[in-house]
């Protein structure tokens, strides 16, 4: 129900981009090039890649998992009910085996289930999933999960690739994966009888391989350009520029109703990064309408919060900062407060921000480099991978509440800068069953997360994809990833 109330916010438009020539896919296969490293063939720790998410989930189910449209769907459970007012989840699971045969039991599952949980401790994704107090066998394939209180987008996190069930270090499918060479993969829908399921007499005129490439991002779209590729995966803020070098006419690339975090975190608190004050001045100092006219993408609006207000549990009691200044008197001020620091004889050296590589991130860091240079603050920019000042940030939200947001701005996450008082009114929101006094803590956590200026919004992220006309199995997505399955199941 979430996904579908925030597919439904937020003025994002369908890019009129296209492209003229057809796939040549080779045997039926779905020819899909994925921006990303192809070590996520074979990646396996708890803490995923956007790439290797995409194999995770097609190989190794959880209890649900998501449709090409974000919606919750069955996988390992075939059904569930909520009771005790939002604070037990029991899941019935499906008739099927393990890949070693032994058939799949409450027991077994609900084992994988913790270690899967446990996996996730000390990140925002374990934060999220604090509220689960046991996880109980309560028939042969029926578990329980209790909570402390009502978690009402549990159902969405249950079906995060990071949340699939491993059992003896292997998934049950639905998809097989063939590592191939330099970067490439195969993934095939395993058939339902070998699963330990009902035959399905259609399953061989219906099921289509995946043929997986990771690659670059400016190699993805060309293997697209030259009708190598029938979908790119993977595109964010840093390589959209890229979807407009390709021929126009009939729009082939599409943007996803996403939410979440886009903007610099602050890394290091020495000399003037130090102050409060002296790092709300970098934030008050970016030209945020500037910056996103550089994209030209429209709809796309920028930001001075740390929550987007779509979330369900939004109250609207927290506004954009800074409102009835104007870019050139938010600078004024920003500089008058470094001004003031250098005044005192201190030192202001170059400091450095670590982006991604990508045409969208020179676009970013272009527009930081020159606002900052006004309010009298140098910057220069470093990779991704090195220590850093600050650090672009571009991360889309797994579910639509405040708690996503504040749970990757907590001191568990962000060890720089952070609000110890902050995560206390998150954990009381966490304990709170009343809808209305957790939605008033969330708020109170927003507004003291905000003053540490931890981290500086921009905007929204952007989530793109190509995607050929004609091509079944791929929807919009609120979660700004698409599942691989759908992909390979062909309309009756």
């Amino acid at each position: 129900m979430a996904a579908h109330r925030l597919a439904r916010t937020g003025p994002f438009f369908l890019l009129s981009l296209a492209l003229v020539s057809c796939g040549k896919g080779h045997d039926g296969a779905l020819e899909v090039a994925v921006m990303g490293d192809a070590s996520a063939i074979a990646e396996k720790r708890a803490r995923l890649t956007p790439a290797a998410q995409l194999i995770r989930s097609a190989t190794v189910e959880g209890l649900v998992g998501f449709d090409e449209q974000g919606r919750v769907v069955p996988a390992l459970a075939d059904r569930w009910i909520v009771t005790d007012n939002g604070q037990s989840y029991i899941f019935r699971l499906r008739d099927g085996t393990w890949p070693d045969g032994k058939r799949i039991a409450a027991d077994t599952a609900a084992t994988a289930l913790r270690r899967s949980i446990a996996s996730l401790k000390g990140t925002a994704l374990g934060l999220d999933l604090a509220a689960i107090d046991e996880v109980r066998v309560m028939a042969d394939r029926v578990i329980e999960i209790d909570l402390a209180a009502p978690v009402p987008e549990l159902l969405t996190l249950l079906a995060q690739p990071e949340l699939g069930l491993f059992y003896s270090g292997k998934g049950i499918g639905p998809m097989a994966l063939e590592p191939g060479a330099e970067g490439a993969a195969s993934l095939k829908l395993i058939p339902p009888e070998q699963r330990g399921m009902t035959r399905q007499p259609d399953f061989p005129h219906r099921a289509r391989t995946l043929s997986l490439k990771f690659t670059a991002p400016a190699k993805a779209v060309a293997l697209f350009n030259d009708g190598y590729a029938d979908v790119v995966l993977g595109g964010r803020v840093d390589t959209i520029p890229l979807a407009g070098r390709i021929g126009l006419t009939r729009g082939n690339v599409q943007l996803d109703p996403v939410i979440g975090l886009f903007g610099l975190m602050i890394e290091r608190t020495e000399g003037f990064l130090g102050d409060a004050a002296n790092r709300e001045a970098l934030a008050m100092a970016i030209d945020r309408d500037a910056l996103l006219a550089r994209f030209n993408i429209g709809g796309w609006q920028p930001t001075t919060r740390i929550v987007s207000p779509d979330v369900e549990d939004d109250l609207g009691t927290i506004g954009e900062r800074w409102q009835g200044m104007s870019a050139e008197q938010r600078q004024a001020q920003a500089a008058a407060r470094v001004a003031a620091w250098k005044g005192a004889g201190r030192n202001l050296p170059t400091l450095n921000i670590a982006m991604p590589d990508g045409p969208g991130s020179s676009f970013v860091f272009e527009q930081v480099r020159d606002d900052l240079a006004r309010v009298g603050v140098a910057v220069r920019r470093v990779p991704e991978r090195d220590r850093a000042d600050l650090r672009l940030v571009d991360v889309a939200a797994r579910y639509g509440r405040a708690t996503w947001f504040l749970n990757q701005l907590s001191c568990t996450v962000q060890k720089a800068v952070c609000s110890p008082i902050g995560d206390e009114r998150v954990a009381e929101a966490r304990r709170a069953a009343d809808p209305q006094a957790r939605a008033a803590l969330l708020a109170e956590a927003e507004a003291e997360i905000t003053a540490a200026n931890g981290f500086i919004p921009i905007a929204r992220p952007l989530r793109w994809s190509m995607v050929r006309s004609g091509t079944t199995g791929f929807g919009q997505s609120p979660w700004g990833w698409h599942p691989l399955p759908p992909l390979a199941w062909l309309p009756k």
